[in-house]
């Protein structure tokens, strides 16, 4: 008798740590050269102050962490990196629509999506400016 296979988490669906480093990549260029995005002077002066492998690194440690990988996030939490940032809903939307562009890219499954939207979505209250 075999016993049913415990559902494997999202970072082994999404194969692990070497395609989320991948699309991190991807990811974190999009939105760093989004005009969109840098159309906000402190976006564009903090996307100019932090190293991008440095960025890269530390969002694909929180990707593989928010997914049950066994990475363990080090960087700051999502208020702290972004309060002084006055992220509006307007470039939330956009971020989101890079976010789900990079997936597209790389032919992330749907219901992989929703989950990665998700995590995302949890972290808004943190990021973005309330009126």
């Amino acid at each position: 008798m075999t016993s049913p296979e415990a559902p494997q988490s999202l970072y082994d669906r999404l194969g692990g740590v070497y395609p989320i480093a991948t699309v991190v990549d991807d990811f974190i260029d999009r939105i760093m050269d989004d005009p969109k995005l840098n159309a906000n002077a402190k976006v564009d002066e903090a996307h100019h102050k932090v190293s991008r492998a440095g960025f890269k690194y530390l969002v694909t440690e929180m990707v593989c962490w928010a997914t049950g990988g066994p990475q363990r996030y080090t960087g700051r939490n999502m208020h702290d990196s972004h309060a002084h940032l006055a992220i509006t809903e307007d470039e939330w939307q956009v971020f989101l629509g890079d976010f789900r562009t990079t997936l597209d890219k790389f032919n992330v499954p749907a219901k992989e999506q929703a989950e990665l939207f998700a995590i995302v979505e949890s972290t808004k209250q943190d990021i973005v400016l309330s009126k």
